[in-house]
């Protein structure tokens, strides 16, 4: 492959069980929802908005609140995960030998900018990276291919040279809707949940799987 494109949750760290922690006190706290556990983490995909629509139903919020309560969702979830907060084993060595082999690396996520900013600056990872695509950048979120295609045009690379990182069902129904292959990443989800997926390679722990290692060698 020619490039890499990493999402980010689930896939570079390990964090959605704080995502959906975070989801939680919102909704059931800030909202007067009584979701439990099970009826939010499946919801752990798409942009903010889109989540609390799925949750709560059209309507029921305004754009401006759907913001707010979005960003305050971002401060608790960051606040949580901070003292947690370092890539999955062997993704430092991995993203550095990748970094001298030349490949280009992307970032293609659902996040804001300010959850990007906040794992790339705090680990001191972004020079890494020669293309952020986040949720603010397209119009239609994952399994539509925008994230991914946008990342490979910013990469100047072809969409099936490229080579996707995941860890959900939707992300790598994204990356075969872009005509990408994907190495998921089972922090999240069980492999049988992407059997019906015929763009997958492989599926690994984290970044020490050989299968994963041998890419930068």
């Amino acid at each position: 492959m020619k490039a890499f494109i990493f999402d980010l949750n689930g896939t570079m760290i390990h964090d959605m069980d704080y995502h959906t922690r975070a989801w939680q006190a919102l909704l059931n706290e800030e909202l007067g929802g009584s979701f439990t556990w099970e009826e939010v983490k499946p919801q752990m995909y798409g942009k903010n908005q889109e989540v609390l629509v799925r949750m709560l139903g059209e309507g029921r919020l305004t754009d401006e609140e759907m913001q707010r309560l979005s960003l305050q969702k971002e401060r608790r979830y960051q606040a949580e995960y901070r003292p947690h907060l370092a890539l999955l084993p062997g993704l430092p060595e991995f993203l550095e030998k990748a970094h001298q082999r030349q490949i280009p690396m992307a970032i293609g996520s659902a996040a804001i900018p300010f959850n990007i900013d906040f794992v790339l600056d705090t680990l001191g990872i972004r020079h890494y990276f020669s293309a952020i695509v986040s949720a603010d950048d397209v119009t239609q979120s994952k399994p539509h291919p925008e994230t991914f295609l946008q990342a490979a045009a910013q990469l100047g690379v072809a969409p099936a040279n490229c080579l996707v990182f995941e860890d959900v069902p939707k992300g790598a129904e994204a990356a075969l809707n872009a005509g990408m292959p994907a190495i998921i990443l089972t922090t999240t989800h069980q492999i049988e949940e992407f059997r019906h997926l015929p763009n997958i390679r492989h599926f690994a722990a984290d970044f020490q799987d050989n299968f994963v290692q041998e890419l930068v060698r």
